[in-house]
Formats: structure tokens, C-alpha cells, sequence
């Protein structure tokens, strides 16, 4: 007995990007291992959190002709089936046109409960193809907590608590972990 041949249906960036060009604008999708993925609303903690981290990043940034920037997703030549976006992008240069950039300089990710183990797991590997990505945060929602990848040239992480000041020398700068988490409570 002939077993019907099982079609791939992964979506590479090129076909997600038509596909998503197509949906409504309220609707906010990444792409992951090739399967589109609608993201839910944020809660009022993390937008708290994200905010933040955007201001204080687009203020350094300006300074070096970049800017931050929220909901960019993020492309490598390296996986062709991911497109995810982040919380907080820093890309120099002009304002990405069409939502997509594959040149970030910094990236942020608010680590929510449901998306933990894909954050730190396939995302953070995902990130670390892209050549410009110089510094990748994952900011902990619940304690003041932010892990600080850089590369430099190969992946090093450290972490960042209570106090700490994350040193940001590609933006002229700094994140302390007080800003990070600003009007909220731990």
C-alpha cells in the first residue's frame, strides 16, 4: 500500500511576509520554526516593562543615529523559517519602512510565563545568527532580574540584579535594572 507523500507546510519568511501583509492590522504574528504564531496582548506589567526599557534605549540611541523600536521582527539569512519580534529592537540607521529589520544593533525580550522556555530556547539561539546583534537582554517580569548576552565575538552571558547597571558602550551608555522596572512593584 502507497503512504501519501507528507507535505511540508512550514512557511519560509518570503511566504510569511505575503501571508501577514494580508492580515488585518489588529493582528500581531511571528514567525517560528516556520509555523505562524499570533501573539496575545500584553499584560499591564510587561507594556510597563517594555515601555521603560524603550524609552530609556531610544534616548541613548538617538544619540548615535539609531532609534528603539517596538514590534520589529527580526530576520537572519542564517533561518529562513523564523521571523519573531521582540519586545524592544534598536536599529541605526533610517526608521525599517515595512516592519522587518535584519540589522538590529540590541534586542530586548520581557520574559512573560507562557513564552519562557521558547525565549531563552530557540529564540536566543535564533538571535544569535543575526551578524549586527551586538547585545541581547531577557528582562524577568517578577524579580528584578535581566540576563545580558553579548557577543564578544563568541556569546557570553551575565546577570544583572537589584542596583546593577547594565553598561551599554555600543549606545554611549547605560540601562540600570532600576529603570528597567520603574513604577512597579517587586
Amino acid at each position: 500500500m502507497a503512504v501519501p507523500a507528507r507535505r511540508d507546510t512550514r512557511m519560509r519568511v518570503s511566504e510569511y511576509r505575503e501571508w501577514a501583509a494580508a492580515r488585518p492590522d489588529d493582528e500581531r504574528w511571528e514567525l517560528i520554526e516556520g509555523v505562524p504564531v499570533m501573539m496575545s496582548p500584553a499584560k499591564g506589567r510587561h507594556q510597563r516593562i517594555v515601555m521603560n526599557i524603550a524609552k530609556r534605549l531610544d534616548d541613548l540611541a538617538e544619540r548615535r543615529g539609531c532609534g528603539a523600536y517596538p514590534g520589529l521582527a527580526i530576520l537572519s539569512e542564517a533561518m529562513d523559517d523564523y521571523a519573531p519580534i521582540p519586545d524592544v529592537v534598536v536599529q541605526c540607521g533610517a526608521p525599517p519602512e515595512d516592519g522587518y529589520t535584519s540589522d538590529p544593533l540590541l534586542v530586548a525580550e520581557v520574559l512573560s510565563p507562557s513564552t519562557l522556555v521558547l525565549d531563552r530556547g530557540r529564540k536566543t539561539e535564533f538571535y544569535q545568527t543575526v551578524p549586527s546583534l551586538a547585545v541581547l537582554l531577557l528582562v524577568h517580569q517578577n524579580e528584578a532580574r535581566v540576563e545580558v548576552w553579548r557577543r564578544a565575538p563568541d556569546w557570553t552571558v551575565e546577570v544583572a540584579g537589584p542596583g546593577a547597571v547594565i553598561d551599554l558602550p555600543e549606545l554611549g551608555g547605560g540601562l540600570s535594572v532600576a529603570e528597567i522596572y520603574a513604577r512597579l512593584t517587586l
